[in-house]
């Protein structure tokens, strides 16, 4: 029989608050954004006091967090899921400050009319209003005696019922009187079952994030420095997007600063391309692959604990080690010479913004790749590009979007093990064949998602090429893209309505091109035959209506450019069928070339 690897009880919320004061219950997303509305927290506060089920926390017994006092605290609660519910209860009934989105220290206020027994957020109005009691929390937590409270209340609202007033009052402090549930794991239960556990136990049936796993268990340790690592990531993915955040580690984290990985991150204070903004979960990713090679970060989270995979046993040597290891992979991830070089190359590859690149998992695989191969290649010439190919085949082919880490932990190990111009040789052999390339691409681009990844690399080929916008002599489609020009449907959207035809059609992804805002204003509505003939007249008598091209072979090339038929027949509504078609083999086409180009 097995044994039992969990437990589940009814705690009073004052004993889950002295726990939390106490250190005997870590809350390792402390130095994480709480993200809660103000009045989510006002509604807990409700919750509690009407005496409503306000749901369970997780928390995993840990017995290598080191404590305050130098030793080792055997069965500590590693707080794993719940953290804003209890980051709330220490803001309204403790009154700590909370770290807001910003990373700013705020106080949340709660207010509470005893009449109407109702909650809110305390405003200046509240403050002003005798009838409230603009902060609950010193009244809760039993800094001010409830008795004397209501005393003062009482003689600022002479009208109302003395009783009712202490018996709101009494009920308000029985909240901290009021239980929540904790599910405390063992420290042997693994990550799939406890993933498990929190599917059947929330409502709402929401997947625990792996990820959260594993920060929880790097925030949690103090012995191999795990909290210093943890704020290194978190402090880390909030610069990259946002660059000011430097003074507030600066002025309010003086032990940080002295450390080496801040030194190594200092890169990011004028830092403002927003390509690649990794959270805390790809960050994790791509350090833990690149340098353990393998990809599931329950992995991670068993190696952090010292987990033995071949004997199942727990040793102190691998945990020490494992966050040794893992140190390495984030300053690695973080190096700006890696991380500017990776970016130059996704932008060598034609993504040259955000939107364009529809998958993060490519591009933390991506990365991945490029900071192995460097590794273990150094300076091979091939790295970049193969490292551009591999991008772009995993967007084409939708590698990363079923099961991502799966996925990862295969293509992993296999990279390690093999030559890398073998491995990508075989991948494309079997997923980049003839057949996809003249018919499963072409199916892909059948669609009305401007998101679809094969318009994108589309359009990353056109920036690739320094193909130029429709009907533009100069300009570029990448000026386009990192411009905002215009998207233009080459049948025009109206003009297609007024013929019938329905959504599914006109906004198919073939019929669309990068244009200048100008121009796209003066076709307007018209048939495309229309000012078609219009753009070959101007080429004759050089009077310009639409762009600035001037000679019929400038047009002609424009089109080739774009993947657009030369035909002017081509463009007659009931060819319209036949054009997305043949458009869509052009663009394939392109993107064949261009993908055995990089």
């Amino acid at each position: 029989m097995s044994s039992q690897k969990y437990s589940v009880n009814q705690h009073l919320i004052e004993t889950l608050l002295s726990w939390v004061k106490s250190g005997e219950i870590a809350i390792p997303e402390i130095q994480r954004p709480f993200v809660w509305d103000a009045s989510k927290v006002r509604d807990l506060m409700d919750s509690l006091y009407q005496g409503y089920p306000v749901g369970y926390i997780i928390a995993w017994r840990n017995p290598t967090v080191k404590l305050k006092d130098g030793t080792l605290a055997e069965g500590k609660k590693v707080l794993i899921d719940g953290q804003q519910r209890v980051t709330a209860l220490t803001a309204a009934i403790a009154g700590q400050q909370v770290i807001n989105q910003d990373y700013k220290q705020v106080k949340i206020r709660i207010a509470f009319h005893p009449i109407d027994e109702r909650f809110e957020v305390t405003n200046p109005a509240i403050e002003k209003d005798k009838a409230w009691f603009s902060d609950i929390s010193p009244i809760v937590n039993g800094d001010q005696k409830s008795h004397k409270v209501a005393r003062e209340y009482l003689l600022s609202n002479p009208d109302v019922n003395e009783d009712l007033v202490y018996e709101r009052l009494d009920r308000l402090c029985d909240i901290v009187k009021k239980q929540i549930g904790l599910i405390e794991l063992s420290p042997d239960l693994d990550i799939e079952t406890v993933t498990e556990i929190f599917i059947r136990i929330n409502s709402k049936g929401v997947v625990l994030s792996q990820a959260d796993f594993a920060m929880s268990k790097i925030a949690a340790n103090e012995e191999f420095d795990g909290n210093t690592l943890r704020k290194a990531i978190d402090y880390f993915c909030h610069l990259a997007f946002a660059p000011e955040f430097y003074g507030h580690i600066e002025n309010n984290d003086r032990y940080f600063v002295k450390t080496d990985y801040f030194k190594a991150m200092r890169w990011l204070r004028n830092e403002n391309d927003d390509l690649y903004d990794p959270s805390y979960s790809d960050m994790l990713r791509v350090a833990f692959t690149t340098k353990f090679n393998r990809g599931r970060l329950s992995d991670l989270v068993g190696l952090l604990s010292g987990r033995n995979f071949e004997t199942r046993t727990y040793e102190k040597e691998i945990e020490e080690a494992s966050f040794k290891t893992l140190s390495e992979g984030v300053y690695e991830f973080i190096n700006e010479t890696h991380f500017k070089r990776f970016l130059m190359i996704i932008r060598s590859a034609g993504f040259v913004d955000k939107s364009m690149i529809r998958s993060t998992n490519a591009l933390n695989f991506a990365y991945i790749l490029y900071l192995k191969l460097k590794r273990d290649l150094g300076n091979n010439p091939n790295i970049e590009s193969w490292v551009r190919r591999w991008f772009v085949m995993s967007l084409l082919t939708g590698r990363y979007s079923a099961s991502p880490e799966s996925q990862f932990d295969k293509d992993i190990k296999t990279i390690d093990l093999r030559e890398f111009s073998e491995v990508i040789a075989e991948i494309e052999s079997a997923e980049l064949s003839d057949v996809f390339w003249q018919v499963g691409l072409v199916q892909k681009l059948t669609t009305s998602s401007v998101n679809a990844p094969a318009l994108k690399v589309y359009w990353a080929a056109q920036v690739n090429l320094s193909d130029r916008g429709f009907l533009s002599k100069d300009i570029t489609v990448r000026d386009m893209i990192t411009h905002h020009g215009d998207i233009h449907h080459i049948f025009p959207k109206s003009f297609l309505k007024k013929n019938g035809m329905p959504k599914s059609k006109y906004n198919q992804v073939a019929n669309y091109v990068y244009v200048q805002q100008e121009v796209n204003i003066k076709i307007g509505d018209k048939a495309p035959i229309d000012y078609f003939q219009d753009v070959l007249a101007q080429c004759e008598t050089d009077n310009l209506k639409y762009g600035a091209i001037r000679e019929a072979s400038d047009f002609n090339q424009n089109l080739l450019e774009n993947c657009l038929p030369a035909t002017i027949g081509d463009y007659e509504l009931a060819n319209f069928e036949g054009f997305l078609e043949t458009r869509r083999v052009s663009m394939a086409v392109k993107i064949q070339k261009y993908y055995f180009a990089l």
